[in-house]
């Protein structure tokens, strides 16, 4: 990892629920809708040279519904909804690994499986990024977790599953992605206290 000095920090984000809407095991690019907003608030990240990273569970692919390939072409659709407005993400990653999955993926908990903290430690590494002043936004109490375990801040959004999710395990609470990315904006990126 790249000395404290060099590294960026980053807005780390789940895909379903939080980004998109959530549809339950997303794997047709037609079924994919931006919450409204979204591409306008993460172009303003963009401007700022922060990079956007997407991370996101996938037991469909681990349970067998859908391959790699409708993942990366729903993938795809999410890129093009963004650049429409001139936004990106700079990466995805995913984790197929369930503790009900098939083959090599059926596994009880996997270390980049949300909660843990795999994912968002695997992009530090490959992307120079300084987890302690990152976020993580997303709509479950997993998505919180995998930031507490990376040394991330929390926030959490009220689309998806997100009303459900005890507010007091993140450090903002937002209605949505761009009302989230706005206040996360204006607070800054220094050191998590």
């Amino acid at each position: 990892m790249p000395a404290h000095g060099s590294a960026r920090p980053a807005v780390f984000i789940d895909r379903d629920g939080t980004l998109n809407e959530e549809v339950g095991y997303l794997h047709r690019p037609e079924d994919v809708v931006l919450v409204p907003g979204s591409a306008r608030a993460l172009a303003r990240v963009n401007a700022l040279g922060i990079p956007v990273v997407v991370v996101t569970n996938q037991a469909g692919i681990g349970k067998g519904k859908y391959g790699w390939d409708a993942f990366r072409a729903v993938s795809a659709r999410v890129g093009a909804l963004l650049a429409e407005e001139g936004a990106r993400v700079d990466a995805v990653y995913a984790a197929p690994h369930h503790p009900d999955g098939v083959g090599d993926y059926a596994h009880p908990d996997h270390p980049d499986r949300k909660p843990n903290p795999g994912m968002l430690l695997r992009a530090a590494e490959e992307l120079g990024l300084d987890l302690a002043r990152s976020w993580m936004i997303g709509d479950k109490a997993i998505d919180l977790g995998a930031a507490r375990n990376a040394g991330c801040r929390a926030a959490l959004v009220l689309t998806g599953y997100g009303r459900g999710v005890d507010p007091a395990l993140a450090d903002l609470v937002a209605a949505d992605l761009p009302e989230a990315l706005d206040r996360i904006l204006a607070l800054g990126f220094g050191e998590a206290p």
